[in-house]
Order: structure tokens, then sequence, then C-alpha cells
């Protein structure tokens, strides 16, 4: 199995948590990619999808599966989303494509999170993929010099605009050994969005595809 077939492999275990008159909150990037072309397949067993980025909602509406607001969709029985990296715990480095605030507010929104990845996102200590923030422009510098302080090198995502108009500095060279205590320091800084650590809300499941089938590790 390539990395490619081990992520639809994991996307299509997460299809058995998809139950009848559900509104599913949908992930972004290569595997939410897979999940979605599969669920287009039970697309009359679903109400709907709520969407963490432009990119996915028009994916969805490519296969004809309803995109609806958070706002009216309300609290969320499930979740499905990728992740750059995830440890034991299932705490989470997301962002990798830019969707990390919105993906946090669906995460947030959601019952259940059920995060599908190839088995090479599984790290003892997250912190080896760099770590994305997405920042308000003007803080850019400030929040820089901050990620200097705690050991980190940022790096500015060049010629990238989030959908909410902001950019993203991706942090390298850090080591994350306590996810829920840098995500709080890193999220009190001014001008921080949101950092892609979720871990005070993390995963529930988190199923990997391997060379040697389908991996499951439940919170």
């Amino acid at each position: 199995m390539n990395q490619d077939e081990m992520k639809k492999a994991a996307a299509e275990a997460a299809l058995e948590y998809v139950e009848s008159g559900m509104v599913v909150g949908i992930g972004t990037g290569s595997t939410a990619n897979h999940f979605i072309d599969l669920l287009a397949g039970m697309k009359g067993k679903i109400d709907g999808t709520v969407a963490s980025s432009e990119a996915s909602a028009e994916r969805l509406k490519g296969h004809g599966i309803r995109v609806m607001d958070l706002n009216s969709a309300g609290q969320l029985s499930l979740y499905v989303d990728g992740a750059d990296e995830s440890n034991r715990h299932l705490h989470l480095i997301k962002g990798g494509g830019g969707a990390l605030t919105r993906e946090k507010i669906v995460a947030g929104a959601s019952d259940k999170f059920v995060c599908i990845a190839d088995g090479s996102k599984l790290v003892d200590v997250l912190g080896t993929f760099p770590l994305p923030i997405e920042v308000i422009p003007m803080a850019r510098s400030l929040v820089a010099r901050e990620m200097v302080k705690l050991g980190g090198q940022p790096v500015l995502r060049e010629g990238f605009t989030t959908d909410n108009g902001n950019i993203i500095l991706d942090v390298h060279n850090l080591q994350i050994m306590e996810p829920e205590k840098m995500e709080t320091a890193i999220n009190q800084i001014p001008g921080v969005v949101t950092v892609g650590i979720f871990a005070h809300r993390g995963a529930d499941v988190l199923i990997l595809g391997t060379p040697d089938g389908v991996n499951k590790i439940e919170a």
C-alpha cells in the first residue's frame, strides 16, 4: 500500500461512524478529500455537512452533498478530518493545509472527532512537523518574536492567505512535550487567531492506515 492508499483506507474506516440523519463536520486536506469522495456514495443517508474550508465546501457541492453553515447546523454529532501529526494521547498538529482555525471551530462544535491519517503521522513527540499558527497580519513580527522565545524558528508561509484573510507562520524546531500547556501559551499571544495544536480538543478516535491494514486508537 502506498501512502495515498493508506489515507483512503483510513477514510473508508471512518464511514462506520456516519449515522442516518447526521450533519457531519468535514475537514480539509488530502485525507479528508478521500472521505468526501467516499461519503458521496452514501449522501442520501445524511442531512448535510459543515465544511472547515472553502475548498472542502466546493468538493462536497461537486458531489451534490448539502453544505450547511455551522451557525444554523448547531452542535454536530461527528467531525472527520486528517492531521499532520498525532501522539498516542490523540493530541494533534493540524494546519498544513492552512484551515486550522475553521477546523478547530468545527471540532469544538462536534461531539465526536474522528481523525484519519496514514501511519507515518503517529509520533512520540509533536513538533517535527512545523507548527502552523494563524496570525492577524499586523501581529506577524510580534508573534514571531514570541515564538523565538519559546525555542521555535518561525517562517512566514509565502504567498498564502487563509480563508479568514490572515497569514500563517510555520514554526520549526519545536519539541512539544506538553501540548495543552503550549496550546494555551501560544493562544494568549496578542494577534494569534489559532495555533495548530489540537490538545484541549484532541481527537476521540485516531484511525491510521498502515501497510498491514487499519489501526485504531481511542481516547
